[in-house]
Formats: C-alpha cells, sequence, structure tokens
C-alpha cells in the first residue's frame, strides 16, 4: 500500500515538473527559444558590423527537419553509450567471475555414504601414469 502512494505522489512530482513550465511561461517569451537564436541576436546587439567567417555545410529544409536530425543524433548517443556501458559492466562481471576459485563458486557438499560429490574432491591426489 505504502509503495504504491510513493508511486503515484512520484508519478505526480514528474508530471508537475513537466508542466509547470509551461503554466508558469508566458506563451509570447521566447523563452522555449534555441540558443542559435539567442546567440545571434547577442552577437547582432555587440557587434552589429559582424559578418560570420565560416557557412554551415548542410542547412535543412525546414525545422521540423532540423529537429528530427537533431531527435536522431540524441538517440545514436544514448545507444552508443548504453552499448558502451552494457558491455563495460558485463566485462566486470566475467572478470570477477573468473577471478573466484572454483571451490568458492561451487564448494563441495557432504553426502551420504554411497553418494557422488558434485564437486572436485581435492583432498586426494590424482593417479599420476607414467
Amino acid at each position: 500500500m505504502i509503495g504504491c502512494v510513493r508511486s503515484f505522489l512520484l508519478g505526480g512530482a514528474v508530471l508537475l515538473l513537466g508542466a509547470l513550465p509551461l503554466w508558469v511561461i508566458e506563451p509570447g517569451e521566447a523563452a522555449f527559444q534555441g540558443s542559435d537564436q539567442q546567440a545571434q541576436a547577442e552577437i547582432s546587439r555587440l557587434a552589429p558590423d559582424y559578418q560570420p567567417w565560416a557557412k554551415p555545410l548542410f542547412t535543412p529544409p525546414g525545422s521540423e527537419i532540423e529537429s528530427l536530425l537533431f531527435a536522431l543524433q540524441a538517440a545514436l548517443g544514448a545507444g552508443l553509450l548504453g552499448y558502451w556501458l552494457g558491455r563495460a559492466t558485463a566485462r566486470a562481471e566475467f572478470r570477477k567471475a573468473a577471478s573466484v576459485p572454483s571451490a568458492a563458486v561451487c564448494p563441495t557438499v557432504d553426502h551420504p555414504a554411497g553418494a557422488k560429490s558434485v564437486g572436485r574432491d581435492t583432498t586426494q591426489e590424482s593417479p599420476h601414469v607414467d
């Protein structure tokens, strides 16, 4: 019951954090303007005669395409980061498992007389063949 209430409150807090900025900021404000436009406005204010020395290699035909390319770039980066983290975690687990002696992983258990032990019996020496 407590877990259900906690989950409900946490979900409500997440929704509130997502919706609160939309209620607080007026629709006409440029708060959701991209950093490129903000930088261009600041440069024009500080140095009105500034001419850019480089041009973009590719200009998307519309803002929707630009948003799509940005989202694809973010998805690709998140996928690569997730892949790397998964491999690093698995590699660490495999190394940890390889460094643990086999007796610690599967210890021998005392069995009743006549039953075979699954683990390796280290009390007897293996016979040598000459």
